[in-house]
């Protein structure tokens, strides 16, 4: 029997006066269904996809917002006391190592650096004068030995003649007279006697050698202590030459025209381009962490920029450890807090040299780590 048929014959059984049955609403109410389960489907299905994609990514990678720019920042202050007379930059200007910041007034140290040269030039003046006095000195002793030596030739002749006038006037023979004699030992004793006076004499002469040769090396002495002096002296004034340290933008800059500045006193900072990222990552995630590993950060400050990196090098201590007050967990009551350690990140070569200048120490960023790559 066919569907029209059976229809038909159950349309016959019912009275005349009965009323219809509702077939029209049953057979409309089959395709919400349909779409029910449709939609029911799409959501399961994007719900699937959504979380497959959050476990990829929390077996994949670890991220943290706890991160931010950082980089050099130099402090630059003064090595003397002085009274500032030029600066030479202003706020956020970039200078280059070796580059004069300011100047202070140098008269105080022009004046020291005067002071030991003209003591250096009269002890030079001395020095030569020395000189003179240990030439004279030395022609004097020359002199002397000289005479020495004279002395001693007119008393060998004086022994000579004592000796001879001696065998010549005996009791048995007086081939000379007795004041002939007399005479020759005179001359004998007169020799010796001024012998003994230019031995002396030579003596004395010495001496002063030596005294003025000693006098001469204390002046040269002094001469190189002031010389050492003067070098400070000069150093010093140098110093009132305030210069850049390094290479950078300046930042917090403090010192002004007039100013009255002490030693290490900061007059400003230099920032250097060369950043790196320091993100604080929690000590669970840092399980599968390695150096090496590529980073994907986003920087607040640039919406849209893709920024990549890698993992540089991991802190020796959580970032507690470093605090001025680290929490001292052995007295009291415990609680456990889950501990943050500071992970360096460096830039690509490519990003670190297109954003220089745009990415500055301080900056906010997220930091997206790829724990499945290769290390």
């Amino acid at each position: 029997m066919s569907n029209n048929q059976a229809e038909q014959k159950v349309l016959s059984a019912v009275p005349a006066g009965a009323p219809a049955a509702p077939a029209a609403p049953a057979a409309a109410a089959k395709k919400p269904n349909r779409r029910v389960i449709v939609v029911a489907g799409l959501i399961a299905v994007a719900a699937i996809v959504a979380g497959g994609r959050m476990w990829y990514r929390s077996t994949h990678f670890v991220e943290t917002e706890n991160a931010y720019v950082a980089g050099h920042v130099h402090p630059v202050s003064s090595r003397i006391a002085g009274t500032v007379t030029k600066v030479l930059i202003d706020d956020n200007q970039y200078v280059k190592e070796g580059d004069v910041i300011a100047e202070l007034d140098p008269f105080d140290q022009r004046i020291k650096v005067d002071q030991i040269r003209a003591q250096i030039a009269a002890a030079e003046t001395q020095v030569l004068q020395a000189d003179a006095q240990v030439a004279q000195v030395n022609a004097q002793a020359s002199a002397a030995a000289a005479q020495v030596k004279q002395s001693e030739a007119l008393l060998v002749r004086a022994n000579q003649d004592a000796e001879r006038y001696g065998q010549l006037y005996t009791s048995q023979m007086k081939a000379v007279s007795k004041a002939e004699l007399d005479a020759a030992n005179a001359s004998r004793a007169s020799a010796v006697a001024d012998l003994a006076a230019r031995k002396d004499s030579a003596a004395a002469a010495k001496a002063q050698i030596a005294a003025a040769a000693s006098a001469r090396d204390v002046l040269k002495t002094q001469i190189d202590v002031l010389k050492v002096q003067l070098k400070d002296a000069e150093q010093q004034l140098a110093y009132n030459k305030i210069v850049a340290p390094i290479s950078g933008r300046v930042g917090k800059r403090t010192v002004e025209v007039g100013q009255r500045v002490q030693p290490g006193q900061q007059l400003t900072a230099l920032v250097q381009d060369n950043v790196w990222i320091t993100a604080n990552f929690k000590e669970t995630q840092l399980a599968d962490m390695h150096v090496g590993q590529p980073v994907h950060i986003t920087v607040d400050a640039l919406p849209g920029k893709e920024v990549t990196g890698r993992v540089d090098s991991f802190s020796p201590a959580s970032g507690n450890q470093f605090a001025l007050l680290p929490a001292d967990n052995a007295t009291g009551n415990f609680t456990k807090i889950v501990q943050r350690v500071p992970v360096k990140i460096t830039l690509s070569q490519a990003d670190q040299k297109a954003l220089a200048g745009r990415l500055v120490p301080g900056m906010s960023v997220i930091a997206e780590v790829a724990i499945g790559a290769s290390h």
